[in-house]
């Protein structure tokens, strides 16, 4: 009997020793797995990919480049893939309704991985929760669909080119336009050899010296023009640089603006002219009944009208006018002929 408890109780101890042994290696194997620790301190997320690009169970899920955990599951939602993930509980607080998951890659090899783009702002994402998924900024995917958009839009182009559409098109299918450039080129052509042949104005100043100092001269003259106002020379000069001058036309103008003001609220003459009707009104009249009396004076009304019209009154009147004149000239020649005076006494 004792023999038998002694062999139960070294059993026993190896029995306890395995066990142990076996709890430290998967205590061991857990810390060096990179998994996050034991499963009481991981959380599942879940986020959906249109295409995962061979993305594997196991496959390292990182936050900002700091892997968390990894991808547990792999499976179709309709017509996209969904992608479950156990990472840390340490890192909920940065995995927030405004992080963004997106497929990454651990070598130039080409292993996927779920990159998770760290965010505080935004409440954290419940286990089981859905994180937003998106394109990964530079990534070989988004390079490679914008290459492939690119090469359509290429392809795009030049199918129109071909069938003549646009001026590139046209170009190289309409044979008119073609002759019209030519004929561009040609003009164009014609132009810089007159200018080179020193020909017309530009020609002139591009070879003849005489012409560019004559612009030269007046640029000169141009900027002493300048330099004179900027010093306050000349009326220009004393506006720009005389305060005095400056408020003389601000007060000029203000006196103006009131003028015009006291104008339109019918002050004065001129206001009332063009704010009261009846003052219009008989200046209208008025001017009709002068129409009147020049129609008449045209017509060879009246006297004034027949001194206009009628030749002989005219010639009258002209030679009274003489007589007139022969008879003052007369009187002032001998005034006792006409001013002969005699006095009788009774």
């Amino acid at each position: 009997m004792p023999r038998t408890r002694s062999l139960a109780w070294s059993e026993l101890k190896i029995g306890l020793l395995t066990v142990f042994a076996l709890a430290m290696a998967t205590l061991l194997i857990f810390l060096l797995s990179g998994e996050g620790g034991f499963f009481w301190q991981r959380y599942s997320l879940k986020t959906v990919f249109p295409n995962i690009a061979g993305l594997k169970p196991g496959a390292p899920v990182r936050v900002a480049g700091v892997e968390i955990g990894s991808v547990t599951e792999v499976q179709f939602a309709g017509d996209r893939v969904e992608v479950v993930m156990e990472v840390s509980r340490d890192m909920q607080s940065r995995v927030t309704s405004t992080s963004v998951a997106s497929l990454g890659s651990i070598s130039l090899l080409g292993e996927a991985a779920v990159d998770i783009t760290a965010s505080s702002e935004g409440t954290p994402i419940p286990e089981w929760g859905y994180v937003a998924s998106g394109p990964a900024a530079g990534s070989i995917a988004e390079v490679t669909a914008q290459a492939t958009e690119g090469i359509q839009e290429l392809t795009v182009l030049l199918q129109e080119t071909r069938a003549g559409r646009g001026t590139l098109g046209r170009l190289f299918t309409d044979e008119g336009l073609y002759v019209e450039m030519q004929s561009l080129v040609q003009a164009v052509e014609a132009v810089v050899q007159n200018v080179n042949q020193g020909r017309g104005t530009l020609g002139r100043l591009a070879n003849d010296p005489a012409a560019a100092k004559s612009l030269e001269a007046s640029l000169q003259n141009v900027e002493a023009v300048t330099a004179r106002i900027r010093s306050g020379e000349g009326s220009l000069g004393r506006l720009l640089n005389d305060d005095a001058m400056a408020k003389s036309l601000t007060s000029t103008t203000n006196n103006l603006d009131s003028i015009t003001g006291q104008i339109s609220r019918g002050e004065g003459t001129a206001g009332k002219l063009i704010t009261e009707r009846e003052l219009y009104d008989r200046l209208n009249s008025m001017s009709q009944r002068l129409d009147q009396v020049m129609t008449g004076l045209q017509q060879g009304e009246g006297t004034a009208g027949q001194l206009l019209k009628d030749r002989q009154l005219y010639e009258n009147i002209n030679g009274t006018v003489a007589e007139m004149r022969r008879l003052v000239q007369d009187i002032r020649n001998d005034p006792r002929k006409f001013l002969n005076v005699r006095v009788s006494l009774f």
